[in-house]
């Protein structure tokens, strides 16, 4: 990925749209003594979220179960641990989980949990994807991976024009990359291209830092089980991917479907690094919500069905989304500013795998890179 410098967001057409949202919704928590962190049904949820991946874990060393009977721990783990990332460490790692700056650290790092790096997600996640949101080059969310493709201006392969059907299969190795690759490889990328703020000696110490966390997260999902407790390490490895698979397909497609769906844009900065609007309506125009009214879902991811919610105001909790939601469609209805919504789940599936599809459509012959 090249970070080309840094891009601005300057709008001809001056809006008001984003000052009167975020006074509408901050009179909306003062008029309702409400806090803009976490409440008590969000405590609850963390807890049932970690005892999900926990306590399965725990079963499996303990009684010994069966072959069968220890993939369904680790696909409750899969199925776990994921909303762990949507729902805990990513209002945590925003700030958005708590006051209390300790609170939002120590929770944050239920990201190690996953093999993951703090670090390098608020990098990724927090400046470049909230920043610079569908911009092919800035936001790492999009960047082709392997045999994908999530922008329509890389370069087309032949093979892109199969990916609605091969993504699956690509999603669910996402997290297993995270863990044994992409983040060592991540944070010298980030400091190179300046995305990162350490130095040559801090860049070194965190790459301790998180050589320590991988080497005791895999210790304990993989060694553990197999030394100490007499689990087959066949057994073990079939479940440890099965676990990382489902997680690595829940993450990317409740991530994916926000961004990379019909309707959203793509724009390039012009020659002076600039992006001709206004950045809150830029994220109107790149985000869509999907499935609001689900309270199953809106509970399991964490809210991110609520992107458009999330990416104005992430400094907020999720729970609080589905009524912040009725205020910014309200005030983008006034304005005349977009407001995209998938209203099922399967709808946005259908809308991202059209959109995959459309990126991956074949150029003129002489355009084909071999």
């Amino acid at each position: 990925m090249k970070i080309k410098g840094k891009v601005k967001f300057i709008s001809q057409d001056k809006t008001k749209f984003f000052p009167t949202l975020k006074q509408r919704v901050d009179e909306y928590f003062e008029q309702n003594n409400l806090s803009k962190h976490a409440n008590a049904s969000m405590v609850i949820k963390t807890f049932i979220l970690l005892a999900g991946y926990i306590l399965p874990f725990i079963a499996l060393l303990v009684f010994h179960v069966s072959f069968p009977a220890s993939l369904i721990l680790w696909t409750i783990m899969g199925i776990s641990v994921a909303g762990i990332g949507m729902s805990v460490m990513h209002d945590a790692n925003h700030g958005a989980y708590s006051s209390n700056d300790t609170v939002n650290y120590l929770v944050g790092h239920t990201l190690n949990l996953a093999g993951g790096s703090v670090h390098n997600w608020k990098l990724q996640h927090n400046i470049l994807h909230h920043t610079y949101t569908n911009i092919s080059g800035m936001d790492e969310d999009i960047a082709d991976r392997l045999v994908l493709k999530f922008s329509p201006h890389s370069k087309v392969k032949w093979y892109h024009k199969f990916q609605p059907f091969y993504v699956f299969f690509f999603y669910g190795l996402l997290t297993a990359y995270w863990v044994f690759l992409k983040d060592l490889i991540q944070i010298f990328q980030f400091s190179k291209n300046g995305v990162s703020p350490l130095t040559k000696s801090e860049t070194i110490l965190a790459v301790l830092k998180i050589s320590l966390f991988k080497i005791a997260y895999i210790f304990t999902l993989l060694v553990v089980p197999s030394l100490f407790f007499s689990i087959p390490l066949y057994q073990v490895l079939i479940g440890f991917f099965l676990m990382h698979f489902l997680e690595g397909v829940i993450l990317s497609f409740v991530f994916q479907m926000a961004h990379t769906v019909e309707g959203t844009t793509h724009p390039m900065p012009n020659n002076e690094n600039t992006i001709e609007n206004d950045w809150a309506v830029h994220q109107m125009n790149t985000t869509v919500d999907f499935s609001p009214k689900s309270k199953i879902i809106s509970w399991y991811v964490g809210g991110l069905n609520f992107q458009i919610e999330h990416h104005l105001f992430p400094r907020i909790c999720h729970v609080h989304y589905p009524q912040i939601a009725k205020i910014v469609e309200q005030t983008a209805k006034e304005y005349g500013v977009p407001y995209m919504v998938n209203e099922t789940f399967f709808k946005a599936m259908k809308s991202h795998l059209s959109a995959l599809k459309k990126f991956g459509t074949m150029p003129h012959p002489s355009e084909v890179i071999v």
